[in-house]
């Protein structure tokens, strides 16, 4: 079975929910189709970036030992594909301590992009919230720049821009104490 000739037939939903079944009955073709989506080839690495999101919400575990290879790759990334895709990969994975600073600095780039899409701009601020858990002394950068987002952002980067703003906010009022 060839996980690249399953890609180029057909770019859809459709397609990509059967590649997944596939990836699932057939576990060991994982690893074909990480090699697929971190080698930036369009339009096929985009379709692999698609399936990889869908299999790693069904199985979480195997994206887990790869999300340091990401987080160090997606930086090159050019289509919004593949940046998309990865963002929500990071955005619901475990982030590996030691690249948190990698992957904000590229969030944070990212998000002060005039012409970056709204949602990759989304997923870096659900991640930079996550981080910022972790690593307290970045709340404050980020709300300012969440604030210079929603200023002239679309309704969807006011409305998760907002719901971030508040948690931001509750957590500064409660370490006030």
């Amino acid at each position: 079975m060839n996980v690249a000739e399953l890609l180029r037939e057909e770019h859809s939903r459709t397609q990509t929910d059967f590649v997944a079944k596939i990836i699932y009955t057939h576990p060991h073709l994982f690893g074909e189709l990480w090699k697929i989506f971190m080698s930036n080839e369009e339009p096929i690495s985009r379709r692999a970036a698609w399936v990889v999101d869908v299999c790693s919400e069904e199985h979480p575990e195997w994206i887990a030992p790869l999300l340091s290879e990401l987080i160090e790759t997606f930086p090159g990334f050019r289509h919004d594909g593949l940046k998309r895709h990865s963002l929500r990969i990071l955005a619901r994975s475990p982030l590996p301590a030691g690249k948190l600073g990698e992957l904000a600095s590229t969030c944070f780039d990212w998000l002060l992009l005039r012409d970056e899409s709204v949602a990759t701009k989304m997923y870096c601020m659900e991640i930079l919230y996550r981080i910022s858990e972790l690593e307290p002394d970045l709340k404050h950068e980020l709300a300012d720049s969440i604030r210079m987002q929603m200023e002239e952002g679309t309704p969807g980067i006011r409305s998760c821009g907002k719901r971030l703003l508040e948690k931001l906010s509750k957590e500064r009022s409660r370490l006030s104490y």
